[in-house]
């Protein structure tokens, strides 16, 4: 597959491989769309990592950006390896993706899966352009407060009185307890939310009189799987598909719900913390369901906002008045207009961002480049 086989005419306007031998270095950027501004997106860490993955993680940039109202495009980039190798090996491959990457002005990094401040503090120092970065480097680490855990609450509370949901008391499953599940999970039980099950790597945990989020929270700041806290039946990972819930929460990798077992969710409301975590046919059974899917573009853009407010001097606090706000308001709008014309939320979402870069490329000289 190359890049010709998914163009249109909101991008890519261009894709860079880059390999150095002597490194062993293999990565791919992918720079979707820049109609709004210059593209913010994640690095991405990963063995099994491809060029369709990243470039259907840079349209979803392109889409949440635009959507967030932010002055940014969507860009996303890959590095082949695994993120758990050696500190020092770590470093020589990050530093080196971001030195080929120097003078594509048109990308700014950010953290992803696989990557973290850490990482980002490497690529400041190479080529300056970066955000997620330490305190230290004036950032605002986005996963250790909780950026886009913070957004998904947001987005939950909205979402749920359009599926006949109370937040206070559902239940809620988490696939993927990492940087964006566990905040997400902490913020929706501050909100009165019940957490039944969670998975990540390790397996997965079930109970459906609630976990203890502080106790999950210890495990992994720990370096230990969900599957080691004391109560509850043990799982395998996958399993976290068909638990009974109100509220199931997708905050891992891709793909991870698809045709083969869209049909096993059990659940009202589907709120996407990753990145493309269900395919399109996925979706699509899901609304056939009555179950209300809020697509990622919209429910996890705490992120990328939080780099972008970071990107401009902004304080912690401001960035997360800015998450709130501009979430609530997003998501109120894509699910008040898909009720309104029976559609799929996703299709009101795209209505909206792509409106958005469409305007924006109707500005420009060249609408792309």
């Amino acid at each position: 597959m190359t890049v010709f086989d998914f163009i249109d005419k909101l991008g890519p306007a261009k894709v860079i491989h880059v390999h150095e031998p002597r490194a062993g270095l293999k990565g791919i950027l992918v720079v979707d769309n820049v109609a709004c501004g210059p593209s913010i997106g994640g690095l991405r860490m990963a063995a099994d990592v491809s060029l369709e993955e990243c470039a259907r993680l840079a349209r979803a940039m392109t889409l949440k950006n635009a959507a967030a109202g932010l002055a940014h495009g969507g860009g996303k980039s890959v590095l082949f390896g695994d993120p758990k190798m050696a500190r020092e090996r770590k470093e020589q491959l990050v530093r080196g993706f971001a030195h080929a990457l120097r003078n594509e002005t048109d990308y700014i990094f950010g953290p992803d899966m696989g990557t973290d401040e850490t990482s980002m503090a490497w690529i400041k120092d190479e080529i300056g352009r970066a955000v997620g970065l330490p305190r230290e480097l004036g950032g605002i680490p986005l996963d250790e407060i909780g950026a886009t855990g913070w957004g998904l609450a947001h987005a939950t509370e909205v979402a749920a009185p359009f599926c006949g949901l109370a937040l206070r008391g559902a239940r809620v499953a988490i696939q993927g307890f990492g940087a964006v599940g566990k905040h997400a999970a902490g913020f929706l039980a501050q909100r009165g939310a019940v957490l039944v099950a969670a998975s990540d790597s390790g397996g997965a945990i079930h109970d459906p009189a609630g976990l203890d989020v502080q106790a999950l929270l210890a495990l992994k700041k720990a370096a230990k799987s969900v599957r080691e806290h004391p109560r509850g039946r043990k799982l395998a990972a996958g399993d976290i598909v068909g638990i009974e819930c109100d509220v199931w929460i997708p905050a891992a990798r891709p793909d991870v719900v698809s045709e083969a077992n869209a049909g096993m969710l059990k659940a009202k409301l589907v709120v996407q913390g990753a990145n493309i975590p269900l395919t399109a046919g996925a979706e699509r059974i899901l609304h056939q369901r009555g179950i209300l899917v809020v697509p990622d573009f919209i429910a996890n853009a705490g992120g990328v906002i939080c780099a972008a407010m970071e990107y401009r001097g902004a304080s912690q606090k401001q960035a997360f008045e800015a998450i709130e706000e501009r979430i609530r308001a997003n998501t109120q709008q894509v699910l008040q207009a898909a009720a309104a014309a029976k559609i799929p939320p996703r299709d009101a979402a795209l209505q909206l961002a792509v409106e958005r870069v469409e305007k924006a490329m109707s500005t420009r000289r060249w609408s792309l480049l």
